[in-house]
């Protein structure tokens, strides 16, 4: 066989069931390291080793993680590679720098391995479960398949945004009190309580300090019922 047709092999023969589960969305998912485990012995079998690596490149002002997953032939010497790129969440309250970087890795090659063996993870909402931000072709699959879900879609998310700017409220704060990491966590009811909590509050002028509104949960128990 040829490096492709050994890929092809890999490709047909492929089981990678999704064995881990995000509580804070409610379903299930697999990693990387599930798909690099599932595929060692339809390696053995093919004589063919997977190499995986990513960089940190540059794309306009933003810094982004590019991965590269490729099968090599022992026998030829003959790769075959896929990549794919994923950049760090602004917003990760409860992840150190770090965390946020080998979040943003484990993502990145997670895709690049999904490419090289054609599984479909487009209706995996682990990208909304506080995993880095794809680049935006494949961030905007992931937001249909988060709302598709049950999470707040992208318009939302936006809505959600402009009002906390507009009472001058921390963002973080929504994310504590729905023991979320990002906002994208959100769900849909979650979304909509918040901005039904955002509309009893005033607006800050943009001359107003700082942070002189708080978002107070524990008094708006008929819109905010979660504990």
């Amino acid at each position: 066989m040829n490096i492709y047709e050994k890929l092809l092999y890999i490709q047909q023969n492929l089981k990678a069931p999704k064995n881990q589960y995000n509580q804070f969305g409610n379903f299930h998912y697999r990693s990387c390291e599930d798909i690099q485990e599932a595929v060692k012995p339809l390696l053995a079998e093919v004589k063919a080793v997977l190499l995986v690596g990513d960089e940190i490149v540059q794309i306009g002002s933003r810094f982004y993680i590019k991965a590269t997953a490729a099968i090599q032939d022992t026998e030829s010497g003959e790769a075959v590679s896929n990549t794919a790129y994923a950049r760090e969440s602004e917003e990760k309250p409860k992840m150190d720098a770090a965390q946020v970087t080998g979040s943003c890795s484990s993502y990145a090659r997670k895709y690049a391995l999904n490419g090289l063996f054609c599984i479909d993870d487009a209706k995996d909402p682990d990208s909304q479960s506080g995993q880095p931000e794809a680049a935006k072709g494949q961030q905007d699959t992931q937001n249909r398949a988060g709302t598709a879900a049950g999470r707040a879609s992208a318009a939302d998310l936006n809505k959600l945004r402009k009002e906390a700017e507009r009472t001058g409220t921390s963002l973080q704060q929504v994310c504590e009190r729905y023991k979320v990491r990002s906002v994208n966590e959100l769900s849909k009811e979650q979304c909509a309580r918040a901005m039904s909590a955002f509309s009893k509050m005033p607006t800050v002028l943009p001359s107003a300090q700082e942070g002189q509104y708080e978002l107070d949960f524990n008094g708006m128990e008929s819109d905010m019922p979660f504990r």
